[in-house]
């Protein structure tokens, strides 16, 4: 009887957990905007077009903002509030790093030219996210819409729920999962390192001090190495080098056909190929079939701009992005403004 009870609770908490993905999909359409304002996607696309012809790596970095919203507090644009050091752009993963708030400024303000009011920062990001990975030749797909803007930017919650360049392969998956998402998601999301760039400290480690005792990391490609230490002399230096050495800028396979001969640029790509890891079958699928990826990233994309959005009254429309409603009047001093950039 023990037995039974146990298995009906799991097969309850399986079905509760399918129903609230139901109920927050059931939330958010395709068509949110279609009355309120139609141009919405015109408008968007126009504006990452521009941003992506002035500069090709901000793409990468547009969709990263979007992957760093959504893993902390849900899918509510808290990343793009201004703020102290308690807010998210201060975060480890984001200070110096995260980058493309001026990108999301001009197209929040084309948006509010034509329906002021309506449009969310957090629609907005996810919309701009699928537009760069199509605008450098992934795949698309309709954006779920209907999210509202967040009242909280949390800088100690972003620590502990954004992922790690430095983190064991288990701690990545347990970050997704606790977000909802899978094991196929961490690594078809982590196939968006198929573009963008990083800084050498995110893996410089790997070049002059992998085990504390100035080792190189031996799962790392000796003659990308010899590159890597070229673009970063030291492990003190922040030059950028491409997180995909082969296609930088395009939306491909590339990433996953990397990690098979040791050419993954952070620890936490190459541990996706590690011996016994579960990703190992996933990596070897997409890079020996790219319409597999493509597809498997459209299907991650989807579920993790459904990370606990807020809907109907909940949360608020911001008309501007880096502040709540209630303070639009103060004057803000841009903290982005000082960021460096990173991916």
């Amino acid at each position: 009887m023990m037995k039974r009870s146990n298995s009906f609770k799991g097969f309850s908490l399986l079905m509760t957990s399918f129903m609230l993905c139901l109920a927050v999909r059931s939330q958010l359409t395709t068509d949110f905007y279609s009355k309120t304002c139609p141009s919405l996607l015109s408008i968007v696309r126009r504006q990452v077009q521009s941003a992506i012809r002035n500069e090709m790596r901000m793409a990468a970095s547009l969709l990263r903002l979007h992957f760093h919203d959504c893993f902390v507090n849900g899918c509510d644009a808290s990343v793009l509030l201004d703020g102290d050091s308690s807010t998210e752009k201060f975060a480890v993963a984001n200070v110096n790093s995260a980058r493309g708030f001026e990108v999301v400024d001009a197209i929040k303000s084309a948006v509010e030219s034509a329906c002021s009011g309506v449009v969310s920062c957090a629609d907005i990001l996810a919309i701009a996210a699928r537009d760069s990975v199509l605008l450098s030749g992934g795949p698309t797909w309709r954006v779920l819409l209907g999210r509202r803007d967040g009242l909280i930017s949390n800088a100690t919650l972003a620590n502990a729920s954004l992922p790690s360049p430095f983190e064991t392969l288990d701690a990545i998956i347990t970050k997704f999962v606790n977000v909802g998402l899978n094991v196929t998601d961490v690594v078809s999301l982590s196939g968006a390192h198929t573009f963008g760039r990083a800084q050498c400290f995110t893996f410089s480690s790997r070049l002059y001090n992998f085990t504390g005792v100035g080792d190189q990391d031996p799962d790392l490609n000796e003659t990308l190495a010899v590159k890597l230490r070229e673009i970063c002399p030291n492990i003190t230096f922040n030059n950028l080098t491409d997180l995909d050495h082969t296609t930088p800028d395009a939306f491909d396979n590339s990433y996953f056909k990397n990690l098979q001969v040791k050419e993954g640029l952070l620890q936490s790509d190459q541990i996706l190929f590690s011996d016994g890891a579960d990703t190992v079958e996933i990596v070897n699928a997409f890079s020996s079939n790219q319409s597999a990826f493509l597809e498997s990233f459209v299907e991650s994309m989807i579920r993790m701009g459904n990370i606990s959005p807020l809907t109907g009254s909940a949360g608020e429309v911001r008309l501007n992005c880096r502040v709540t409603n209630a303070n639009i009047s103060t004057t803000s001093d841009s903290a982005d403004a000082r960021l460096v950039s990173s991916i």
